[in-house]
C-alpha cells in the first residue's frame, strides 16, 4: 500500500467517514457509482472490486464481463453535500480486467493512453475549461420549452427570487472540493450561467468536471430549480458551450510560447494547431457527441461552425487568447467547438492525439483569419480554403468511422460501441415527429 492510500485510510477514520462512493463513467459519459464501507476500502486498494462490466455502457464484452475497479487514492474528497449527519467520501476509479490490465473502453484509461504518448515526446497537458450551463424552473413536461430563472445577459448582476446565490453557492462547494475556481458570472442567455475553472492537467481536469456536473445538480436541488448541460435547451438563445484552452508544457516550459513567432506562437504550438484543424471533422462526433450539439454549433451565438483559426477571433474553431510576453506560462489556444455535455476524457484524448499529429508529421498550418468566418460567403471560404464542421451527428459519425486516429486513440472496443451507440440516437431522433412539424404542416397539408 503506497502512501496516499495509508493517507486516505488514516483521513476516513479520523473524519469517521461512513461510506465511500467509487466513481467511474462509461463511453456515453455518464457517471457511475457504487459505495462500499470503510473496512472495505484497504482491499479495494488492494485487490480492487470485481463487477458486471457488460452492464455499463460500452465498457466490456459480455463474454467479458467480468471486471474490477480500483480506487484513485489521489483524488478522495468529503462530499460536501450530506447534512444528515454522515460523512461520505468519493473517490474516482481505474478499470481493470480480471488479469489486472487496464480496461482499453475505460474513458479514463482511453485518456491515460494519451497522455502517455505526450510524455514520450516529452509534453505534459494542460486544460483550462470554461463551463456553460442554464438554471431553469423545475418544469417536467419535455414538450414544453423550459422557463429560464432570470432574465439576465453577459455579466449581468442579476437580482432573483430564485436560486439567488447560486454560483457562489458552487463556487464554495467546488472549491471545498479541492477544485479551484478562476471565475464565475452569468452569460449571454436568460438564466445562463458560467465557472471557469483553473488550469489542471487533463487527468486531473477530467474528474474535476466530471465532479462538477454533480455538484451543478446537487446545488440546484437545493434550490428547487433545474440546471441543463443540454447543449442547445432554448431555441432563440445561445448554447451551452465549453470552450477549452489547452497548452503543452515541457517540464516547467510552455511549448507553446516563442516571443518571436507569429502572436507569440512557438513551432510546437502551430503543429498542434494544424493536427486539430486538419483532424477537426473526424473528431467532432467526440466533441460534439449528441443530436442536439449540432444545433447548437450552427446557429450562430459565436458557436463555431467552420474549420478556421486566429487571433481573438471569436467566429474561429480555434481562437488564440491575447498573451502577455511578461507571463508565458499563459500561452495556450482555445478550442471552441467542445459543449457541455461531452465526455471529457474521450474529448482531451482526441485533441491532444490529434494535435501530437500534427507535431509528429508536420503538418503545415493555414493563415489565420482575422474577419467573422460565419459572415463570409460560401465561395469566400473555399478561396480561403476554409472547411465546415459537420452539420449533423449523421455527418459526424460518417466521418468519425474513417478516422485512423480517433480508432487508434478509443481502441476498437470503444470505438465500435461508440458509433453503434449514437447512430442509434441519430435514427431515435431521425424517426420523431416534432412540434414544428405538426404546427408548419398539419393545418395546410
Amino acid at each position: 500500500m503506497d502512501r496516499q492510500q495509508e493517507h486516505v485510510l488514516r483521513v476516513i477514520e479520523e473524519k469517521e467517514v461512513r461510506f465511500i462512493r467509487l466513481w467511474f463513467t462509461d463511453v456515453s459519459g455518464t457517471l457511475k457509482s457504487v459505495a462500499i464501507a470503510p473496512a472495505e476500502l484497504e482491499n479495494a486498494f488492494s485487490e480492487g472490486i470485481g463487477f458486471d462490466g457488460s452492464a455499463v455502457q460500452g465498457l466490456t464484452r459480455v463474454h467479458e464481463a467480468d471486471m474490477v475497479m480500483r480506487p484513485d487514492a489521489s483524488t478522495f474528497q468529503i462530499l460536501p453535500w450530506y447534512d444528515d449527519g454522515e460523512v461520505v467520501g468519493r473517490m474516482f476509479c481505474d478499470i481493470y480486467t480480471p488479469d489486472g490490465e487496464p480496461a482499453r473502453s475505460d474513458p479514463r484509461a482511453v485518456l491515460k493512453r494519451a497522455l502517455a504518448r505526450a510524455a514520450e515526446l516529452g509534453f505534459t497537458f494542460h486544460v483550462h475549461p470554461e463551463i456553460e450551463f442554464y438554471l431553469m424552473h423545475p418544469e417536467t413536461d419535455p414538450n414544453v420549452e423550459p422557463k429560464p430563472i432570470d432574465n439576465g445577459s453577459y455579466f449581468d448582476n442579476v437580482s432573483r427570487s430564485l436560486a439567488r446565490h447560486f454560483r457562489s453557492d458552487a463556487v464554495k462547494t467546488l472549491e471545498d472540493l479541492g477544485i479551484s475556481v478562476e471565475f464565475s458570472h452569468h452569460e449571454a442567455g436568460p438564466g445562463q450561467n458560467e465557472i471557469d475553472l483553473r488550469v489542471a492537467d487533463a487527468l486531473t481536469m477530467a474528474d474535476d468536471i466530471m465532479t462538477f456536473r454533480v455538484v451543478i445538480d446537487q446545488i440546484a436541488l437545493q434550490q428547487h430549480v433545474q440546471a441543463s448541460f443540454m447543449p442547445k435547451p432554448l431555441i432563440e438563445q445561445p448554447g451551452n458551450g465549453m470552450h477549452t484552452h489547452f497548452s503543452l508544457f515541457e517540464g516547467e516550459r510552455n511549448a507553446f510560447f516563442d516571443p518571436t513567432g507569429e502572436f507569440q506562437l512557438s513551432k510546437t504550438a502551430r503543429k498542434f494547431i494544424a493536427g486539430l484543424l486538419h483532424h477537426a471533422r473526424e473528431i467532432t462526433a467526440i466533441t460534439n457527441q449528441h443530436v442536439n450539439s449540432y444545433k447548437r454549433l450552427w446557429e450562430g451565438f459565436e458557436a463555431p461552425a467552420h474549420i478556421a483559426w486566429g487571433k481573438n477571433n471569436q467566429s474561429a474553431l480555434i481562437r488564440i487568447p491575447a498573451l502577455r510576453s511578461d507571463k508565458p506560462k499563459s500561452a495556450r489556444i482555445e478550442y471552441r467547438a467542445l459543449d457541455s455535455a461531452v465526455n471529457p476524457y474521450l474529448a482531451f484524448a482526441v485533441i491532444l492525439n490529434a494535435g501530437l499529429a500534427g507535431i509528429e508529421n508536420n503538418y503545415e498550418l493555414p493563415e489565420a483569419v482575422d474577419t467573422d468566418v460565419s459572415v463570409l460567403s460560401a465561395r469566400e471560404r473555399r478561396a480561403l480554403g476554409i472547411e465546415e464542421l459537420p452539420t449533423s451527428l449523421s455527418e459526424a459519425l460518417r466521418e468519425m468511422e474513417l478516422s485512423e486516429l480517433v480508432a487508434w486513440t478509443l481502441g476498437e472496443d470503444a470505438f465500435d460501441y461508440f458509433l453503434r451507440n449514437k447512430r442509434k440516437e441519430w435514427e431515435k431522433y431521425r424517426r420523431q415527429v416534432t412540434p414544428f412539424e405538426r404546427s408548419a404542416f398539419l393545418p395546410g397539408l
